[in-house]
């Protein structure tokens, strides 16, 4: 059970995908300009893991590996990934047509987020067992959606606020996002990694 814990704070603080690993910059700096549109996309993102994990982990550790194929594990998650999102982008468009139009284009990108796609391969990495690869999956997304909501507040700020006009736009995003990012790598100590 102890183990479970801590992967499970890893992900959402020491390990967090996108302050800490840096996967999935694209839609944190894309998506994360209003609270309610970065939380669905974090609660999409999240879904997209949890399945791709479940889905890629018994493939990985049955198929490929016996049959001496692991050097393809990539390709074969791209694919598998690219039809969850698929599947996903079907369902949001008919029950929730005003959030596709909210996600745009960054719902089919999710494809390839190189945060799903890293979690997936980061568990074999590990030699993390199925639940801990599904507990660890659920803390990455639980992760990305935190740094989502967390940054789409602080740029929320940043629109109310007075900005010298050389730094309005992208150049205070970046520097807003390297400091929220310098608070997440604070949870690993001093001596962290």
């Amino acid at each position: 059970m102890s183990s479970f814990i801590s992967i499970l704070l890893a992900g959402l603080l020491t390990e967090n995908m996108i302050l800490s690993k840096f996967l999935g910059i694209c839609p944190f700096l894309g998506v994360s300009k209003k609270v309610p549109t970065a939380a669905s996309m974090g609660v999409a993102v999240t879904a997209v893991m949890l399945i791709a994990t479940a889905a890629t982990y018994p493939i990985y550790a049955y198929i490929l590996v016996p049959s001496g194929l692991a050097y393809l594990q990539t390709i074969v998650f791209i694919l598998i990934i690219a039809a969850i999102v698929q599947l996903l982008e079907i369902a949001i468009k008919k029950f929730s047509p005003p959030l596709y139009s909210a996600l745009g284009i960054y719902l089919p990108l999710i494809t390839t987020n190189c945060a799903v796609l890293g979690i997936t391969i980061l568990n074999f990495t590990k030699e993390l067992t199925f639940l801990e690869s599904l507990v660890n999956a659920l803390s990455a997304g639980l992760g990305f959606l935190l740094a989502m909501v967390i940054f789409a507040g602080v740029r929320e700020k940043l629109d109310e606020a007075d900005i010298p006009e050389g730094l309005k736009g992208l150049p205070i995003t970046l520097i807003a996002a390297a400091i929220v990012s310098l608070s997440f790598l604070g949870f690993a100590g001093i001596g962290g990694k």
